[in-house]
């Protein structure tokens, strides 16, 4: 079963990921499904997103109010016995791994004095 449910997460991924791409434009903003989690009784799917410049809210609301017609979408490409409720997430792990990254280097910046 557990691997069941992986393949279920790779593929609702990997379609809702083209669907978004596909229907939605988003103004001032990147988004990027970083992850997929159904529930094992397949009713509901958290989906993490990444959103990268300044549109961060707008992006989140858009994804609220395509939902319907995401799932829809989703039913007829993904074949299951439940189409699972998406549940949007805003995942800001890359941009917390990128201020990470920008941190170290300051301190290994030989020469740097902070004023």
């Amino acid at each position: 079963m557990k691997h069941r449910l992986l393949r279920v997460n790779e593929l609702i991924k990997r379609e809702l990921s083209s669907l978004i791409a596909r229907d939605i434009t988003f103004e001032n903003a990147l988004v990027t499904i970083n992850q997929v989690d159904v529930t094992s009784d397949l009713k509901s799917a958290h989906v993490y997103v990444s959103v990268l410049g300044e549109g961060r809210a707008g992006a989140m609301k858009q994804l609220e109010e395509n939902r319907s017609t995401l799932q829809a979408d989703l039913s007829r490409h993904v074949v299951l016995k439940y189409t699972p409720h998406l549940v949007f997430h805003l995942d800001d792990s890359i941009e917390r791994g990128a201020r990470v990254i920008e941190i170290m280097q300051e301190i290994e910046a030989p020469g740097k004095k902070p004023e």
